[in-house]
């Protein structure tokens, strides 16, 4: 596979491998996957929404000294589909690096085959999803220009 954290490169497989017919099950587990957003975020306070998403969803990405990823995800229980995306990332970054997170393939979700089991709307919107968040670690991560 690629340099993707191990769990996530786990869940593509798991997904890639699986039979079609239980592709939207096992994505709809993962919509259970997303941890509640923590205190000072509620009211998405500071996070980024994706208007990509047909519905709302916002997101952050914290990259800690030590150069690990936090991500935190909201989005309605009542879109189960783009909660999974979340659900996905949640799980299968945890605990990632930076450079991990900027090296997940922004084809993330063809490669798991889900463009065959969601509409290509859904697809995208978790695309963009993944493209902002690795764009917020991108950008705590650059060289800061010296004052």
């Amino acid at each position: 596979m690629s340099d993707m954290p191990p769990k996530l490169a786990e869940i593509v497989d798991e997904f890639a491998t699986a039979p079609r017919d239980v592709v939207l099950e096992m994505l709809l587990e993962f919509s259970d996957a997303v941890p509640p957003l923590p205190g000072e975020f509620v009211g998405h306070e500071g996070m980024e929404q994706v208007p990509e998403c047909q519905t709302q969803f916002f997101l952050k990405a914290i990259v800690n000294p030590d150069g690990s990823v936090v991500s935190h995800f909201d989005c309605p229980p009542e879109s189960p589909t783009t909660r999974a995306f979340a659900g996905i990332l949640a799980e299968g970054l945890a605990g990632a690096s930076a450079a991990e997170v900027l090296a997940v393939p922004d084809d993330l979700y063809s490669r798991m085959g889900l463009a065959q089991a969601i509409s290509p709307l859904r697809v995208r919107g978790g695309t963009a999803i993944l493209g902002r968040l690795k764009r917020q670690v991108a950008e705590q991560t650059a060289p800061h220009p010296a004052e």
